[in-house]
């Protein structure tokens, strides 16, 4: 199994990861709110401003489109009146009434008037006494005196009254245009004006679905009837302001119609007509005369929306990318140290390790000397009792084997220390590594295991130093010989393949020993770790092959199982670090072979 990352039991790093947990939130919401101000607030900003600005301009449109409707439809009904008034005005001062009562002239008024647009009813001369003295009409009207009527007065007294609709003596709606004669003798023309021609210039007039028009008088009385809501001759169910000159627009809100149910908001455009004083009335309902503003509003205010969400979900993603990259930079960041700080504790352990061989040494030095010494000295000399000289030689035996060992240990240490002086030359890692086993082959024989090599052909060549290579392929198979203590027969397979991505060669190495516990597996590579019985291991192999490999500007990993075997996988860049290639003393002759067999090997 591979190497488990180890848990993170220790307190202080549960407090700093705390922190830090603590520190990215606050972080995401500080880069939040600060997309939010330098984005959001600008852009709501400008859209606000866009809405405010089209809507006023949109508004102005539509209030000048209700006027020019009403100015153009007050002309219209103006025209008219003044069309028939200037008419009667000309028949009264250019004949006489002598020339009018007559019944045949007076028809024959009447059909010339009503010639092109029939828009009069009937025809009449009435005395100063408001008397009938003629008539031309449908209604039986020649007994009938108006010297009460409104209308008589008003026309007596101005010389032209058009009058309101009144129902009078024919009981229906109707208004009359009247004026009376020029000279001393009054007497006066009237003529009852068709009123479904008349209220057919307002009345047909069409708005959209809700609009309508229509005309009231100054005491509210409709005088044509509105498409909706009231009839002619009824009440307005709104109050009828004072006359004004111009067009007035306004907004109508709360109002109920002829059967007290409410309206909705309401368009008013309106304006007085010169005479007779009728208000004309352009009416809509508010949200189909702004349709097209409401929908261009909301279409800004769908588009705002959109682009707000937009930049908050960008910004949230963005701001997670850059939190993700913060960690990662962090871990990396901890990795470092981390691996700085097993430098500088490898490091320390290696000047003590360098220390502790060299005071080792000296004495080991005199102790092989004074051996020496005793040995030559016992060859001088007869010995009777051979047993006792057996005995002595045995102990001198066991004596430098045990120097021997110490030795060995010493020189661990000193490798570990690097005091080993290193060169950088071209390396054949295949042959290198047949070299090794083959060296190591008859120790694995003997313990019932065989060498299996998968080496790539292909393999080219790297950068390396085959000292310290050597110190790493012996420490690697000698544990995975040891590895198989116990087991009558295993294998220990190599396999080189090139590693062209990362720009080196991948090493693994295979065994069928007996596996590493998960517990043990994170403490492999530390200095003195062993897991081999007492006095046959000291700890220091993986270690240094650890510090070798990654001085060489490489890397290694390791999976095991307990009781199925252990495979280390060894990664060598095709030429070391920069720096390594600066300190350490390399083969120029070496390294210019190398580079022109690399260009080659690409070209």
């Amino acid at each position: 199994m591979e190497e488990p990352a180890q848990k993170n039991d220790n307190p202080d790093e549960k407090s700093l990861e705390a922190q830090r947990k603590s520190q990215y939130s606050r972080l995401f919401r500080r880069f939040i709110l600060l997309t939010i101000v330098c984005s959001l607030v600008p852009l709501l900003l400008v859209g606000w401003g866009i809405y405010m600005n089209y809507t006023r301009f949109a508004n102005s449109r539509m209030i000048n489109s209700f006027q020019t409707q009403v100015a153009h439809h007050r002309s219209i009904i103006e025209l008219f009146l003044e069309e028939r008034s200037s008419k009667l005005q000309l028949i009264a001062n250019t004949h006489s009434l002598d020339h009018l009562v007559k019944v045949s002239n007076l028809n024959y008024i009447f059909e010339m008037i009503n010639q092109e647009y029939q828009s009069i009813t009937d025809l009449g001369i009435i005395d100063e006494r408001g008397n009938h003295l003629a008539y031309i009409g449908p209604y039986d009207l020649m007994d009938k005196n108006y010297s009460q009527a409104l209308w008589f007065k008003e026309v007596m007294a101005k010389g032209i009254y058009i009058s309101d609709m009144f129902m009078g003596f024919r009981k229906e709606p109707h208004f009359i245009i009247a004026v009376t004669s020029p000279g001393k003798k009054k007497w006066i023309l009237r003529a009852t004006i068709d009123t479904e021609a008349f209220r057919s210039l307002v009345e047909n007039v069409r708005i959209g679905k809700t609009g309508e028009v229509y005309l009231v008088n100054q005491q509210g009385i409709f005088q044509t009837s509105p498409r909706f809501h009231g009839k002619i001759m009824t009440k307005a169910p709104f109050p009828v302001e004072p006359i004004h000159e111009g067009i007035k627009v306004r907004i109508l809100k709360g109002i109920t119609d002829d059967r007290n149910q409410n309206l909705p908001r309401q368009v008013v455009s309106q304006t007085w007509l010169k005479e007779p004083r009728w208000m004309l009335v352009v009416k809509q309902d508010f949200s189909e005369a702004f349709t097209d503003v409401n929908h261009a509003n909301y279409a800004t205010l769908i588009f705002l929306h959109l682009s707000a969400l937009t930049i908050l979900i960008v910004s949230i993603l963005i701001t997670r990318y850059m939190i993700t990259i913060i960690k990662k930079r962090d871990i990396e960041t901890d990795e470092l140290n981390n691996q700085l700080m097993q430098a500088g504790k490898l490091a320390a352990i290696g000047e003590l390790s360098a220390g502790v061989a060299h005071e080792i040494n000296n004495p080991l030095a005199i102790v092989l000397t004074e051996r020496q010494i005793l040995l030559d000295m016992m060859d001088q000399k007869t010995y009777h009792d051979l047993d006792f000289k057996k005995q002595i030689l045995d102990s001198m035996s066991q004596i430098n084997v045990q120097i021997q060992r110490c030795k060995r240990i010493t020189q661990n240490l000193l490798r570990f220390a690097r005091r080993t002086k290193p060169i950088i030359e071209t390396v054949n890692l295949n042959a290198f590594i047949e070299e090794v086993t083959e060296l190591m082959e008859r120790e694995a024989r003997t313990s019932g295991i065989k060498f299996f090599l998968d080496l790539d052909e292909n393999l080219p060549p790297l950068l390396s130093d085959p000292s310290q290579l050597q110190q790493v392929f012996l420490n690697m198979i000698t544990n995975s010989i040891d590895a198989h203590e116990g087991k009558p027969y295993g294998s220990i397979q190599i396999c080189t393949r090139s590693d062209e991505q990362n720009g080196g060669i991948q090493v693994e190495l295979t065994d069928t020993g007996s596996g590493i516990a998960p517990e043990n597996l994170s403490k492999i590579f530390d200095p003195f770790f062993t897991i081999k019985p007492v006095g046959k291991g000291t700890g220091l192999g993986l270690s240094i092959c650890y510090s070798i490999i990654k001085r060489l500007g490489g890397n290694i990993t390791v999976k095991s199982e307990v009781s199925i075997g252990t495979k280390f996988t060894l990664f060598f860049p095709y030429k070391p670090p920069p720096d390594l290639l600066e300190n350490i003393p390399s083969n120029d002759e070496d390294i210019e072979a190398y580079f022109h067999i690399n260009s080659k090997r690409r070209d």
